[in-house]
């Protein structure tokens, strides 16, 4: 009897979702390497295991987007392209515009218009 394992289901990414994460994940080794620290030493400071840096690192899109947030922090690698600041700044407007918007949306009912 021939027992074969089924593969898990593999979420498509966009293009361009894909091309991001693969190039964070390069940022992320660039600077480890620049700053001479090992996968390991990395994976401590950041409280994951070794295999999940090396998943980052490669552009996993399954690895949890706190982990890698995490790493990217770790090394100084810039995630938006401004300072503490300004990313401040940019988390109160945008939490003022969504305010503006109403709590919860619902499916909109499709209209049988066709006498």
């Amino acid at each position: 009897m021939d027992q074969t394992v089924p593969k898990p289901k593999v979420r498509p990414f966009s293009r361009i979702g894909r091309q991001a994460i693969t190039l964070l994940g390069q940022r992320i080794k660039l600077a480890r390497k620049q700053r001479r620290m090992t996968a390991q030493e990395l994976a401590d400071r950041a409280g994951i295991s070794r295999g999940l840096v090396q998943r980052i690192e490669k552009g996993d899109p399954g690895c949890q987007i706190g982990a890698v947030f995490e790493t990217a922090a770790i090394l100084g690698v810039p995630l938006f392209d401004a300072d503490t600041a300004a990313l401040k700044a940019r988390i109160k407007r945008t939490n003022e515009e969504i305010a503006l918007l109403p709590a919860h949306t619902h499916v909109r009912k499709k209209v049988e218009d066709a006498f």
